[in-house]
């Protein structure tokens, strides 16, 4: 049954409604940035880019690193964007856009999908300027309400934790990310346990003019622990996208894995003052390993 017009958008050209891209303009290794302007900071580093696109936030650079062909995309902030981009992604490599079609099982491309993002730690000892590979995700936000997602025993006994910690009225999901892109990239960096907020200010437990219905929730983040046969899962940071990009990487068969730049303290209350270099040095790093 082909998927309706409404459903599968493309555009007059032919390529996906908003990454504007045709399935030839990706490779199987991508490398995602929130910021639209780090896209060229990591394609500086290629040997030759064979083609530029942008629409809206999502600004896409491919080209070669060392003979190996990359993609870097930028996502823009939140998992409603990362909604879009692995539902996009996937349907360039997974879906015949002539027939509107799934490609048969037997048939369907498996994408390493590597996140490189700026996080803000919540444990005195994670440093500032040091780089952390998520092991587990925990979402705070309502994405996954629309999507079956299966998780594990333990997953299921994180997130319910994490809702009885923090009193909230929904349980969040909890997923585990790649561990082979985890082994491969993440060596001699910090493995983390990352929660993804629904906002910068208030789900931050940031401040401004805004006062919070538990004032007290970045001790909340911090203190959490859940004790399993595996050891104690404490949450050591948070961003805004992570656990969307494992949650929809599981359920459509990708590779994902998240790569943070710390750049913030929320316990020391310190600020990278050379966050470039902090985020460049992860651009490098990523991609001589990749």
């Amino acid at each position: 049954m082909p998927i309706p017009e409404s459903e599968l958008i493309l555009n007059k050209d032919g390529s996906i409604y908003h990454l504007n891209l045709l399935p030839d303009h990706i490779s199987e290794t991508i490398i995602t940035v929130g910021d639209p302007e780090r896209v060229p900071m990591v394609s500086q580093h290629f040997d030759s880019i064979e083609t530029k696109i942008q629409k809206r936030e999502f600004v896409t650079h491919v080209g070669y690193y060392k003979g190996k062909r990359l993609t870097v995309i930028s996502t823009g902030m939140g998992t409603d964007n990362i909604d879009i981009l692995l539902n996009e992604l996937d349907a360039l490599v997974n879906i015949d856009f002539m027939a509107r079609e799934a490609c048969p099982h037997d048939e369907r491309i498996q994408l390493r999908i590597v996140r490189i993002g700026t996080s803000g730690a919540l444990q005195a000892d994670i440093p500032v300027g040091s780089h952390l590979v998520t092991e587990h995700a925990v979402g705070l936000d309502s994405l996954m309400q629309f999507y079956p997602l299966v998780e594990t025993g333990l997953e299921v006994e994180v997130a319910t934790g994490v809702q009885q910690a923090l009193q909230l009225p929904y349980r969040p999901y909890c997923v585990r990310g790649s561990d082979l892109l985890r082994e491969q990239l993440g060596k001699g960096m910090v493995v983390g346990n990352t929660l993804t907020c629904p906002g910068f200010y208030g789900p931050q437990g940031r401040v401004l003019r805004l006062d919070l219905r538990q004032p007290d929730l970045i001790q909340q983040f911090q203190n959490f622990r859940h004790q399993s046969a595996e050891g104690e899962l404490r949450l050591t940071n948070f961003e805004m996208e992570t656990a969307g990009y494992y949650a929809l990487g599981r359920m459509l068969g990708h590779e994902v894995v998240s790569l943070n730049a710390i750049v913030a303290n929320r316990a020391t209350g310190e600020f990278a003052t050379d966050s470039e270099n902090v985020i460049n040095d992860l651009i490098v790093k990523t991609l001589d390993r990749v």
